[in-house]
């Protein structure tokens, strides 16, 4: 029987902040911390994904690149300009973007790769956007699931899987926490990250990420507070302290991202190391 205690890393939704995985998974591996389980959420399950197969930190620096791309936002202003005067008829299907340019980028870095095949087992959560539920998905094309996952409402189209409609994970929990304990995790590292408030607003579209800024960053800290009262687990948040406002595409911070993740990845491995010992 193994007598270690059971790690699960859980990486909540971010953005572009969640390049801090890559920070943190640097340290992990450097202190010979295994992980047993990998949980990703929106954003987070991009490098969930990479984790979970086994990459090594400077595959995943080349992710982040080989993914966002310039094109990626292809046909935002032209449609959101639509919308607006009505010539685009919005459903719930529809987004603000043309994902063929993301769709095409997710294959190219995670091709043919299913769950079953990962080095260590992989929760991606998304969310129905009919019903509101979490919804875990654990078989399948991984590239597939990390679409649903990073569905940013309004912005990327949702997609169906299995006769549901999901979009962002982060929309129902962005930092599910609560899939590791079910899945009975000893020791429980979790990366979470508050969304940036405004200063100004110009549009109704800066008033829109306002609002998803303020309600995101609220059930982020409500229900961690919950699980980290109610669980017998120890769970250790790892949250990367940035001094500058990072926007949802700020690519160019994607360096001095991964360094704020490893900063605090660091400052918790000492706790992190006395509970795998004990």
């Amino acid at each position: 029987m193994n007598s270690r205690p059971t790690v699960s890393l859980v990486i909540g939704s971010g953005g572009v902040k969640c390049a801090a995985a890559i920070g943190l998974w640097s340290v992990l591996r450097e202190a010979g911390v295994q992980v047993d389980s990998v949980v990703g959420c929106s954003g987070g399950s991009l490098y969930g994904a990479a984790i979970a197969q086994g990459w090594d930190p400077e595959k995943m620096r080349s992710l982040s690149e080989s993914l966002w791309t310039g094109d990626v936002m292809q046909g935002y202003r032209e449609n959101l300009k639509a919308s607006k005067d009505g010539s685009l008829r919005f459903t719930e299907r529809s987004g603000l973007v043309d994902d063929s340019v993301l769709n095409a980028n997710l294959e190219k870095i995670y091709g043919d790769l299913t769950f079953e095949r990962l080095d260590v087992p992989l929760t991606l959560v998304a969310t129905d956007l009919h019903n509101g539920e979490k919804v875990l998905l654990r078989e399948g094309l991984v590239r597939e699931a990390i679409r649903a996952s990073i569905a940013i409402p309004v912005i990327f189209p949702p997609l169906e899987i299995d006769g549901g409609l999901l979009t962002d994970g982060g929309a129902s929990d962005p930092l599910p926490v609560d899939v590791a304990i079910q899945d009975a995790a000893d020791v429980i590292i979790a990366m979470g990250f508050t969304l940036s408030y405004r200063t100004r607003f110009r549009s109704i579209t800066a008033v829109q990420e306002q609002m998803t800024s303020i309600y995101t960053n609220n059930i982020l800290n409500a229900t961690y507070a919950f699980h980290n009262l109610a669980h017998h687990a120890e769970i250790f948040p790892v949250i990367p302290e940035l001094d500058e406002q990072v926007s949802m595409f700020d690519v160019d911070k994607i360096p001095r991202v991964i360094e704020a993740g490893e900063a605090a990845a660091r400052a918790q491995l000492p706790h992190i190391q006395r509970a795998l010992a004990g």
